[in-house]
Order: structure tokens, then C-alpha cells, then sequence
């Protein structure tokens, strides 16, 4: 569930490249960089695809987001080189509007987002985001906040579960949820190795060589980040905050974040149902956007075979029309938060 980083030759900061932007080349194609003009990469990571956007046009200018203090710090030199092209910015993509509008853009030409962690969080012990190397159970982007260690010692049972079922798609959510909970009392859940063995106590390794600990991992990074919440209000707001005719590319690497994009791009381009056979069709409102993918683009088997982490990933994209913005849609919001259980209804402990 990454992608972000730079190309070979030089990482962001100028020195050895460590990460491969996954779906460069389509990126690059989907956005129509090599038009000229504004765009936000409201995930910059080590700076890939902000630096294909500056070299696909000389006027080109970039406004590269990221939550991650690292990141900032690790494109600095790359924001010296391109003096006043490129503004690095730190914060969250659901608020690019509002960070454009601060940087005096009323409007942009483009705006891409690669959604999930990248892969210098991911390989970063001390950053707590992967059970392979022990550390710290963390996994904050913004490195402030509850961490994944405050969920998982003082989280309900209830909550953990749905955490682990609805974020992570984990189907024994119950079973490691109750064990989280019997574990805890005798000891805090401090570092990653800890939940991972715990994991791995309950669930069997799969035979496609899936860590048993995987899917927990995801839900609670989802959790502690937002993840969800953050892509659904990064999409109205680029919505908003694009021209007509610009363009929105989103690149993601599971199936709740495709779920989400999929589900807006289908509503804002006028294909989703708006009737049922119960019911007589509603009006549909004019198209926001026009589909530039019809369906998911797929990373070759080539990339693929370069780099491992990219066969997951999905792009789709869409470009703006002069329709103005809707009201958030409340079928995207829904599928990016938790459902409501009994017990925080107010039901049983």
C-alpha cells in the first residue's frame, strides 16, 4: 500500500533513490502535465511524481502536500532547485482547497493523490507501520496524535473489532480483538512485534505468503490516520478547487480506497443508479466530471516485476467540468467511517 517516491537517478533530497512512483507513465498521461499549468500532489512522499509533473513543462508549478515531517524535511532540496515552481507544504490532502486558497490559487490545473502509506514510512522500524522489523507500535503520519498503541490499549472490544474488520477486512476481527483485550491486562501492547505475534498465535499464514498479521496492521493504520475520512474529503475538495477541464488522478492500493474513488467518480460523471425498480428515477444532477479511465488502470506485468509493491495499485481519473461543485456526497462519507455498533450507541459493555 505505497508507491511515492522518486525515480532513478536521485531520491527527492538528492541522493540515492530508494522508492519507485508506481504508474508514472500513467499518471503523467491522466494528468496532462505537458499542458502547463498549477497542480497539487497532495501526497508527496520522496517526490516522484511532483518532479515528473515540474519536468513534463517548464512553467509548470507544484503544490506538494504531505502530513509526514520527514517528507518535508526530505524534499527541501528539491524545493530549492525549483525555487518558486515548487511550494512543499505541510498538512493534510483533505484540505487542498484551503491550502491552495493560502497559497493565493483560486484554482488549479490538476491534482493527483497516491493513497496509503509510502514506502519510506513502511520501511522505517522506528516509524511503527510494519510487523517485519520490531518497533515502536506508532504508525502516525504526522507524528502527533494517539498512536496505534493508545487504540490498542484502550480501545473496546467492540471498537478493535470493527477496527480490524471493517479497515482491515481481517475475518477473524472477533477472535484477535478478544485476545488483544485478555493480552493487554497482563501487559501493554508496546511495540509491533508484540501485536504481531499475537496475530500470529490465531490466525494461519496463507498460502499466497501473506504475513497473518497483515490485515490487522492495515486496520489499524486506517484507524490511527483517517486514512478514509482524509480520501473522501481530498475528493470533494478537489472537486472544488479544480478548473474546468482539469484533471483529478488518484492512485490507490486496496480495495476500501478503490471503493470510495470508484463510487465518487461514478456519482460525479453521472453513471451511477439514481432510481430502483421500487422507485421512480430521480433527476440526476449535471456531471461534475467527465471519465478519463473507463475503469482501473493496472501497472503492467514489467513494473510489476521491478516493483513488487505496485501490483495492487489502481488508477482512475476524471476531468472537470464547468458544472459547479455538489454537496459532499453522504454515500462516500458513510463508507469511510466505522459502522455504528451497540456499544457505541450507548448499548452493553
Amino acid at each position: 500500500m505505497m508507491g511515492r517516491g522518486d525515480g532513478p537517478g536521485a531520491g527527492a533530497a538528492g541522493g540515492p533513490s530508494r522508492h519507485v512512483p508506481v504508474l508514472l507513465a500513467e499518471v503523467g498521461t491522466a494528468l496532462d502535465a505537458k499542458r502547463g499549468g498549477v497542480f497539487i500532489d497532495g501526497t508527496f512522499g520522496a517526490g516522484g511524481y511532483t518532479r515528473a509533473i515540474l519536468d513534463a513543462h517548464p512553467q509548470n508549478r507544484v503544490i506538494a502536500i504531505d502530513r509526514d515531517p520527514d517528507a518535508i524535511a526530505g524534499g527541501e532540496a528539491l524545493s530549492v532547485k525549483f525555487k518558486k515552481r515548487l511550494m512543499l507544504v505541510p498538512g493534510r490532502f483533505g484540505d487542498l482547497d484551503e491550502i491552495a486558497h493560502a497559497q493565493e490559487f483560486d484554482s488549479v490545473d490538476g491534482v493527483v493523490l497516491d493513497i496509503g502509506v509510502s514506502s519510506m514510512q513502511l520501511d522505517q522500524a522506528e516509524r511503527g507501520f510494519s510487523f517485519r522489523n520490531e518497533g515502536p507500535l506508532d504508525m502516525r503520519m504526522e507524528q502527533s496524535g494517539p498512536s496505534a498503541a493508545d487504540l490498542v490499549n484502550e480501545s473496546s472490544e467492540a471498537e478493535l473489532a470493527d477496527i480490524f474488520y471493517h479497515y482491515g477486512e481481517e475475518r477473524r476481527a472477533r477472535a484477535v480483538a478478544r485476545a488483544v483485550i485478555e493480552a493487554r491486562r497482563r501487559q501493554p501492547f508496546e511495540t509491533t512485534r508484540q501485536l504481531a505475534d499475537l496475530v500470529a498465535s490465531l490466525i494461519r499464514q496463507e498460502p499466497s505468503g501473506i504475513h497473518p498479521a497483515t490485515r490487522v496492521f492495515q486496520g489499524l493504520r486506517i484507524a490511527v490516520n483517517d486514512e478514509l475520512g482524509e480520501l473522501a474529503r481530498a475528493l470533494h475538495a478537489a472537486e472544488r478547487i479544480l478548473k474546468p477541464g482539469g484533471r483529478l488522478v488518484v492512485v490507490t492500493f486496496h480495495s476500501l480506497e478503490d471503493r470510495i474513488v470508484k463510487q465518487f467518480f461514478a456519482s460525479r460523471t453521472g453513471r451511477a443508479p439514481t432510481g430502483s425498480r421500487h422507485l421512480p428515477t430521480a433527476e440526476a444532477p449535471e456531471p461534475t466530471f467527465d471519465a478519463i479511465t473507463r475503469g482501473p488502470i493496472a501497472p503492467t506485468e514489467q513494473e510489476m516485476a521491478r516493483n513488487p509493491r505496485a501490483r495492487s495499485a489502481k488508477l482512475r481519473a476524471g476531468a472537470r467540468t464547468d458544472t459547479p461543485a455538489q454537496e459532499p456526497l453522504s454515500a462516500i462519507t458513510m463508507l469511510a467511517e466505522l459502522p455504528q455498533t451497540a456499544e457505541k450507541k450507548g448499548g452493553r459493555r
